[in-house]
């Protein structure tokens, strides 16, 4: 059975060989289930508990 991956971003598990391996320049490796998650955390510098349609939605917001 091949292994399955789990989305940097949203925390959803995913099959290999879809979504998108990021390597960054230290050597740490991000997975991402899709674009939107990958431009979601990489350009845009979201975070994944404020929004509904990941699995790490914080619901009440996030309290500073």
């Amino acid at each position: 059975m091949p292994p399955k991956h789990i989305c940097s971003f949203c925390g959803r598990e995913f099959p290999h060989g879809t979504g998108i391996m990021y390597v960054k320049n230290d050597g740490s490796i991000l997975w991402f289930c899709s674009r939107k998650c990958r431009v979601s955390m990489l350009e845009f510098k979201r975070d994944p508990r404020k929004f509904k349609w990941t699995e790490k939605y914080v619901k009440g917001g996030i309290k500073r």
